[in-house]
């Protein structure tokens, strides 16, 4: 994303969560700034001078889960308290998941309710300050972002699959994934900051839906383990909390995104991404 941002002109200050990972912040080119979304006060500081913001941050620590989940609204509302009464825009990360299982989601698709069960929510978030002016939109990612360097769904399920011995697809897998390269999506975010919220919700989606047996056979070939259905009810012994996740059928589209933001996905594609030997370096 700073890289992204950068190389198109813009100056980026960077909030760095982790003091470790500031040399790495630094490197991309960004002006680090320390801080945590449990410090509102200097979320309101590096706020005040941004000609716009881009949130993406989360604590996914599962564990604590509703914590995490109002911790980042309370930050997506300090974030936004600075920005009120002035036309700076801010981008907020929601996602696609969950929005129509099981029918092609679009743009146009509502975001979903307030939850107890599901205490995530940053677009909710975000409607709360469009009601008092403040210009937002969410960039609703695919649950597959892809890439080399990726920490999310796709390396778990590998090593998942490296310990247990086994690649297996619910069902008939023919369940289907929305995916999107890194690269990709970094570039949805520049062009909703530069070209401004008001059209939004946007979809960082590149591919429609993956089969999810697809994504088990490649890592399964990979891997040199064999691949296999497995019933609804074993799913979790395998997955664990992914359980609920792999199993969703969550096709989206970006077409609305690509007509307005004028967006091209340029990166590979999931399967020949993830047919690579550097997704199973162990």
């Amino acid at each position: 994303m700073v890289r992204e941002l950068i190389a198109a002109g813009h100056q980026v200050l960077g909030l760095c969560r982790n003091p470790d990972k500031a040399a790495d912040l630094a490197a991309a080119g960004a002006e680090v700034v320390e801080g945590s979304l449990q410090d509102l006060q200097g979320l309101r500081r590096a706020t005040q001078s941004a000609d716009g913001v881009i949130h993406l941050a989360f604590d996914h620590d599962f564990s604590r889960f509703a914590q995490s989940g109002a911790d980042e609204a309370t930050a997506i509302e300090a974030l936004g308290a600075s920005l009120q009464g002035s036309e700076r825009p801010l981008v907020v990360a929601s996602g696609v998941a969950l929005l129509a299982p099981g029918s092609v989601s679009s743009e146009r698709t509502p975001a979903r309710p307030e939850l107890a069960a599901l205490p995530r929510n940053p677009e909710a978030a975000l409607a709360r300050l469009r009601a008092r002016g403040v210009r937002g939109a969410a960039v609703r990612l695919a649950p597959t972002v892809h890439g080399h360097g990726d920490h999310g769904f796709v390396p778990r399920i590998i090593a998942l699959a490296r310990e247990k011995g086994i690649s297996p697809y619910i069902g008939d897998g023919a369940n289907r994934w929305p995916a999107v390269h890194r690269l990709d999506a970094a570039r949805v975010f520049r062009l909703a900051l530069e070209q401004g919220p008001d059209a939004g919700p946007f979809h960082a989606v590149a591919e429609q839906g993956v089969p999810m047996r697809r994504i088990a056979e490649i890592v399964g070939a990979r891997l040199g383990v064999p691949t296999r259905s497995i019933a609804p009810e074993q799913a979790a012994a395998h997955f664990g909390w992914m359980a609920q996740f792999v199993g969703l059928d969550c096709p989206s589209s970006s077409e609305h995104t690509r007509s307005v933001l004028g967006w091209r996905p340029t990166q590979p594609e999931l399967l020949a991404d993830l047919d690579h030997p550097a997704y199973f370096a162990a």
